[in-house]
């Protein structure tokens, strides 16, 4: 299965007008995942059909009977949008074998948070990719349940407070450690996977784009910070994000056809411990705990580097 992913890149001059959301929605303050949502949105047009899990963006855009919505969009559970997009993909197909459907070129979205991906929605979506469904799935990873309370996922990182993972002598916040999300979807070998964060805008834009170019399965997993459940003042939401890159704890990539596409390195890379000290649920950590994670983050890097670096 190739990857036709040559397509026009996004710039300032070249940013697509439309808009899929429509200003007005209830996320909180700052919300990095409704900026990141929008940004994808912009990058995929008009000719989309969005399936979306329950969680955040589901409850903040569409409080009945108002909607933000400008696309065919549907709400579906926590555990079945990757199911749901499956269906919607094929039912396409079938129209377009009938003759029954104009252009033939409408992209299927599927998106889901960090616990409708990585935990209740991790089967429906193995299975999708295993099929080879053309679709794009976004999950928007803001590491907890935060619709309903700042519950810890799977994708929660270590050392981290969340109201499931209270602070104290015996626990100091989430003991496991973040799960390897984007590792478990390379290892279906889809066409095209890659990481962004709204920090960083055209490339996130980018890449969706050129996700939305393969035929096949597409995924891109995109780290949001949240304001509220991350303890972190609203306008400083981007700073944080950024950080998380120039930290190397969530470094930008892509995989194409299975070859690792490593982003071009900052300039100064900075210790990990500036992004952890940002953040409220992690004001906890002493300094031991900071050069554990900091080595943590070393190591991973190492390993992905190590995989940029096979022909």
């Amino acid at each position: 299965m190739e990857a036709a992913i040559d397509t026009q890149k996004i710039s300032m001059k070249s940013l697509p007008a439309f808009e899929a959301l429509a200003s007005g929605h209830r996320a909180c303050q700052g919300c990095g995942e409704v900026l990141a949502m929008r940004l994808a949105m912009k990058a995929l047009g008009e000719r989309i059909i969005v399936v979306s899990a329950t969680g955040c963006m589901e409850v903040i855009t569409t409080p009945y009977p108002q909607t933000s919505w400008l696309v065919p969009w549907m709400h579906v559970a926590f555990e079945n949008a990757s199911a749901v997009g499956s269906g919607v993909a094929g039912a396409l197909l079938a129209l377009a074998r009938k003759g029954r459907l104009a252009g033939g070129d409408t992209k299927i979205v599927i998106m889901g948070g960090d616990g409708g991906t990585s935990d209740i929605g991790m089967q429906s979506l193995s299975g999708a990719l295993e099929r080879g469904h053309d679709f794009v799935y976004l999950c928007f990873d803001n590491e907890a349940y935060m619709n309903t309370g700042i519950q810890r996922s799977s994708a929660t990182p270590r050392c981290a407070w969340t109201t499931t993972c209270p602070l104290g002598e015996e626990q100091p916040g989430k003991q496991e450690a973040k799960k390897d999300l984007v590792g478990i979807v390379e290892k279906h070998h889809i066409p095209y996977l890659a990481t962004a964060t709204p920090a960083y805008p055209f490339d996130l834009m980018n890449k969706v784009r050129r996700g939305a170019q393969v035929k096949g399965p597409a995924f891109i997993h995109v780290l949001a910070p949240c304001p509220t459940g991350w303890r972190i003042p609203t306008h400083e939401v981007i700073k944080v994000a950024r950080l998380a890159v120039q930290t190397r704890d969530y470094p930008l990539y892509e995989v194409v056809n299975g070859k690792y596409i490593l982003g071009k390195p900052g300039k100064n890379v900075k210790p990990v411990a500036e992004y952890l000290k940002a953040q409220g649920r992690f004001k906890h950590l002493s300094e031991n705990d900071l050069a554990a994670i900091q080595q943590e983050v070393d190591e991973r890097f190492a390993q992905l580097q190590w995989l940029a670096s096979r022909p």
